[in-house]
């Protein structure tokens, strides 16, 4: 099963689609959550998802605005796609019942 950062930088990786790289991916994080989040701890997870087969990485084109310099691409494998919504069903199952989860269409407050 993933960890709760894992999932994060997966689901961030999805919704950014072909401009998922590590500080879009960072600011995505830091948005939605509230919580800070290094590159460091980023690039370690995407290396680790990285060797599980969860994302693909890849070094896109040098660009001027960046100095030059490279930036690395992540894209979520079909893998990481199924890894990611394993989790998210389990965190609602758990969930259910709980009173700050709410209620789910169909279900008993």
């Amino acid at each position: 099963m993933l960890g709760e950062f894992e999932y994060l930088l997966l689901t961030a990786a999805a919704r950014l689609g072909n401009d998922a790289y590590g500080a879009a991916m960072r600011e995505e994080i830091e948005s939605t959550t509230g919580r800070r989040c290094s590159l460091g701890a980023l690039y370690t997870t995407v290396d680790r998802l990285e060797s599980k087969g969860l994302v693909e990485t890849w070094m896109g084109e040098a660009t001027a605005l960046r100095g030059g310099r490279a930036k690395r691409m992540v894209r979520v494998t079909p893998q990481g796609v199924a890894a990611a919504k394993d989790f998210y069903e389990a965190v609602i199952r758990l969930s259910m019942g709980v009173s700050w989860a709410g209620t789910r269409p169909g279900k008993p407050a």
